[in-house]
């Protein structure tokens, strides 16, 4: 038969198990947990510093960026993922192109543009998942300055809509991991992207 406790009860004063006390206190200690962390994030980012974290949106997710980078080769990874970023924009939207234009060499630009050009209509859907490998100056003190950077870009996750909203995705060649290496050169103040190898298919993780 079940009684109430009273002080006498429990001489040591040992709690009583409350499994919505518990639960609660352990949702407490999640949502502190989770504000430390983008505090921390931040403040790191306040500081100057780069993380795969800051370098992230919600359809390009930066998975992992090299340690050690001095400030040169920041700001060349830096240039980088806002290129990056841009140009899938471009692709998951099929619009704003001239947005990429300053952040590409000439003839990179114009390369995009007959790309997009020979695209069928309609969009894409889905996240790109990025690994930075290396990055590294290539040609410093050449003119202009050359950096490399080398990248995971698993597309695995994407799908091809056309216009009528009809799944156009070719599997042998979206969905798939790509190791890419994209050189880098310094024009009118600024890192442009150049040029883009595709090294291998399927071979690199992120």
């Amino acid at each position: 038969m079940a009684c109430s406790s009273s002080s006498d009860d429990n001489p040591l004063g040992i709690g009583t198990f409350d499994p919505e006390t518990m639960a609660s206190a352990k949702a407490s200690e999640s949502a502190a947990a989770a504000a430390a962390s983008a505090s921390a994030a931040a403040s790191a980012e306040a500081a100057g510093v780069v993380t795969a974290e800051s370098l992230s949106t919600d359809r390009y997710i930066v998975t992992a960026i090299p340690e050690d980078l001095d400030e040169l080769q920041t700001e060349v990874l830096k240039a980088f993922v806002h290129y990056d970023q841009v140009t899938w924009n471009i692709w998951f939207t099929r619009t704003g192109v001239e947005n990429a234009e300053p952040l590409m060499t000439t003839e990179a630009y114009q390369r995009l543009k007959n790309n997009l050009d020979q695209t069928v209509a309609g969009h894409t859907d889905g996240t790109v998942r990025v690994a930075v490998t290396s990055v590294y100056l290539t040609s410093p003190y050449a003119s202009p300055p050359k950096a490399t950077v080398e990248v995971c870009d698993d597309q695995t996750d994407l799908v091809h809509y056309d216009a009528d909203g009809n799944d156009v995705s070719d599997p042998e060649t979206l969905q798939v991991r790509y190791k890419i290496r994209i050189t880098m050169v310094y024009e009118d103040g600024a890192w442009k992207e150049s040029v883009e190898e595709y090294l291998s298919t399927n071979e690199c993780t992120v």
